[in-house]
This record gives structure tokens, sequence and C-alpha cells, in this order.
């Protein structure tokens, strides 16, 4: 199945609010057989960072919202690990001078196709399926860390202000890198992945978190933004850049305004390394700590992949047609873990894992 983002651009651009909200019933049938017959999905992206930031956002929202609410069984398939998934990135001349925009564009093509490769863990040198058995194992002893503790809470601090306390569902488990379909086939839904992420409590996020880095949402960057939460609901933002866009995130349904996600990722990560901003989730997330507005992952709790929307909404899960990330980690991060008898653990000094 093949998308066209100049196409993608000329149907916001030219096709009515209403027409774009008309989700046909064959393409939702369609998915609903590949769903039916257990299928696999790899997802290609090759994102033009940008390329409908002039539309209207309004005729984006409206298009998006109705997509997600058409396909949002497909959503509760992958992210409920009901079957394998992926995502990776193939390179474009467009997003290369994004990236890269003191490059000529062959130049640039090049460098972000060796960007994504080494970020990839994939070199002409290497063997990739043992540096990602490898790569999976330290992601492994992180998470039995984390789960051996059974945080309470997580408290967020660094100088640019952020100072945010989340507390995390009953029986959280945290997962990253390889993961488990339901019937029990090991697979890595990201590649490339650096992060331990697990479920917040939806009403248990409290204080103020400043991004470190610039969000890419529909084609319109937010950057320089802020958001302050409290009983885990956006209670008040802003943005330098991209302030219409952000609300639009927030207010896309009722759980885009809280937070489905905690990811955990050491400041000298090696996609943080690379210094490079991607203008895409797929590798900015992975360079720095990030939390994500909307939908919680079932499997980041006990039993979760088995549960009815009901039964999670009843321990904490946030149920939402949409799930964003954004990056706040920094240099100078420091997080404190609240264990269940109220002892405070050190989990990151200065932007990295000390446990």
């Amino acid at each position: 199945m093949w998308e066209d983002a100049d196409i993608a651009r000329m149907e916001l651009e030219y096709q009515s609010e209403e027409t774009l909200q008309d989700i046909p019933q064959y393409s939702i049938d369609r998915y609903k057989y590949f769903i039916d017959q257990g299928a696999c999905i790899i997802h290609v992206i090759s994102p033009v960072p940008g390329l409908t930031s002039d539309l209207d956002p309004q005729k984006q929202q409206a298009y998006s919202t109705a997509s997600a609410k058409a396909y949002s069984f497909v959503y509760e398939y992958m992210m409920g690990n009901k079957a394998q998934w992926t995502i990776i990135a193939a390179a474009n001349p467009v997003w290369a001078q994004k990236v890269f925009p003191n490059k000529e564009k062959d130049e640039a093509l090049e460098e972000l196709w060796k960007a994504i490769f080494k970020t990839s863990r994939v070199s002409e040198n290497n063997d990739p399926i043992l540096e990602w058995n490898n790569h999976n194992e330290t992601l492994r002893k992180h998470k039995k860390i984390l789960n051996d503790f059974r945080f309470k809470s997580l408290h967020f601090t660094n100088k640019l202000g952020t100072n945010l306390t989340v507390k995390l569902v009953e029986n959280h488990i945290w997962l990253g890198g390889e993961e488990k379909t339901t019937n029990g086939i090991a697979y890595n839904p990201n590649i490339p992945t650096e992060e331990n992420f697990t479920m917040p409590m939806k009403t248990g996020v409290n204080g103020k978190v400043f991004a470190t880095k610039p969000l890419n949402y529909h084609g319109h960057l937010i950057e320089n933004f802020w958001l302050e939460f409290k009983d885990g609901k956006v209670v008040n933002y802003d943005a330098e850049k991209g302030k219409k866009s952000l609300q639009n995130l927030i207010e896309f349904d009722n759980g885009s305004c809280y937070l489905g996600e905690v990811a955990l990722i050491s400041y000298d990560s090696p996609i943080s390394r690379e210094n490079i901003l991607f203008y895409n989730t797929l590798f900015d997330e992975n360079a720095s700590c990030h939390l994500a507005l909307g939908r919680a992952y079932p499997s980041n709790v006990k039993n979760g992949t088995s549960m009815s929307i009901e039964e999670l909404e009843k321990i904490g899960y946030n149920n939402s047609l949409t799930h964003v990330d954004f990056m706040f980690g920094s240099k100078d991060l420091n997080i404190f873990g609240e264990t269940q008898n109220g002892e405070q653990i050190q989990v990151f000094k200065d932007g990295n894992f000390i446990i």
C-alpha cells in the first residue's frame, strides 16, 4: 500500500473539509481483512518535512481526526501487540536537505542514508542481527532494573525549568527494544530505538515540562514549547513557534491532553551523539527522554493486552485516537524514582542512567 506526500498535499489543499472526512468503507474493510488474517505490518516512511506547513491546519486536523476514528482498530491491533509490526525510514532529497541544509542535494542524500544506517546499527563491517541482539540485551537489562524497583512515581528536573512528577500505574511494566506479540513472537517495533518506556497514571502527572527539541506535527514545526499539567491534564502551554499546532494536538480529542507514555533515554545515546535533528519523531525521540500525549500502550501494564479498554481505563490507562511523542531530555536532566515504601532512588544524573 503506497502513499505519496505530494498527492497527500493536493488532497489537503483542494478537497473540501467534508470530503476529507469521508473515509471510504472499502479502505476500512481492507484493513479489517488484513487484521482478521493476523497480518504483520512493515511501515516504511520517507517524510517530507514542512510540505503541508502552509495549508489550513483546521482541514488537516479534521482529516486526521476522521482517519484516526475510522482506523482506531488498527492502532489497537498494533499497540496491543496482536502481531509483529515495525517502522523504518528511507531517505529522500527534500528531507535530506532539511536535515543537512549546507550540503548539495546529492551529498545531503548520501549523508542522510549514512545517518539512517548508523543509527539503525547497520554497517558494511558488522553483523546487524548480532548488533541488534546485543542492543536488545542492553535494553533488557535496563528493563529489569526499572521493573524490579516498581517505582510509584518519577520526578524530573533540569535548569531549563522542567519540574514534573509522573505517577506510574500500579503493576506497570517497563518495555524497550525487542517485544513479543500476544502469541509469543519476538520483534522490534521501531528501528532505530534506544528507549525504555512505561505507562503513566492518566490523572497522576503534575508540574511543568519544557521541550528540548522541535516537534514536527502534521507538517508544522512546534518550537521551544512547554506544557503544564495538573492531575494529569494539560492546563497551560505555550510555544515560540507553532502554538496553534500545539493547541490542535492538545485538543485533538478527550485523551490528547493527557500522557500515555514516559520514556527514558540516556543523553549519551548513539543518536544523541550524532547531534542531528532529523525532523522526524522515529529518530528524534530516540535522542532524548520523551513523553507522549495520547494513547497508552496496553502492554505497559500487567495483563494489559488481554484487558478491554474499559478495564484498562479503570487502572489509569489513557485512551485516545492519537499518540504523539515530544522530547524533553537534556544534558542536566535529573530523575528520582519514589519506591512503594517512599524511598528516593536517583535514576538519572546529568542526563544519563546511573542505576
